[in-house]
């Protein structure tokens, strides 16, 4: 079977939410997206860049609703790509100074990466691309991702003047 075409991409994420102000609160208020267009008072759609939509978030059949439980399937969680690494250090200072704490962060080696829960416990990982030709490979050249330890101070620190 063949390929899917190169350039294929994820186009956008639209998650269900319980209350879809907070939600905007978070995803706009916190990490950025801007708000394109509201549809009536029970969803949004927000972009970076200007885009028609990178993320919807809808309350049609979930407005109130409680977090999923523990141990069930669905969305383990929305990745953000970043430009830069002085692109990502300021999207986790927007995080740190919101007074939200990081689930964790990793270094695996094509990427350094964040991961925090939005407020109806979707799993957001913020993140940014190592140069194609510095990701880690074994001596037959295939992809050798890991999971080593990520210094997050260090990295909030990257575009600041200190």
């Amino acid at each position: 079977m063949k390929p899917v075409h190169p350039k294929a991409r994820i186009g956008h994420v639209h998650l269900k939410v319980a209350d879809l102000e907070r939600s905007i609160a978070f995803y706009s208020g916190v990490l950025g997206f801007e708000v394109q267009q509201y549809f009536g008072n029970k969803a949004a759609f927000l972009s970076a860049g200007g885009y028609h939509h990178h993320l919807a978030l809808n309350t049609w059949d979930s407005l109130g609703a409680t977090r999923p439980p523990a141990g069930h399937t669905g969305l383990y969680h929305t990745a953000f790509l970043y430009p830069s690494r002085a692109e990502l250090a300021d999207a986790l200072r927007r995080v740190a100074a919101a007074g939200l704490e990081f689930d964790g962060a990793a270094d695996h080696g094509v990427s350094e990466a964040v991961y925090l829960t939005d407020p109806d416990g979707n799993g957001v990982e913020l993140y940014c691309d190592r140069d194609e030709a510095d990701w880690p490979r074994t001596t037959s050249g295939e992809l050798a991702m890991n999971n080593a330890p990520l210094d997050v101070a260090g990295l909030m620190a990257v575009g600041l003047n200190i």
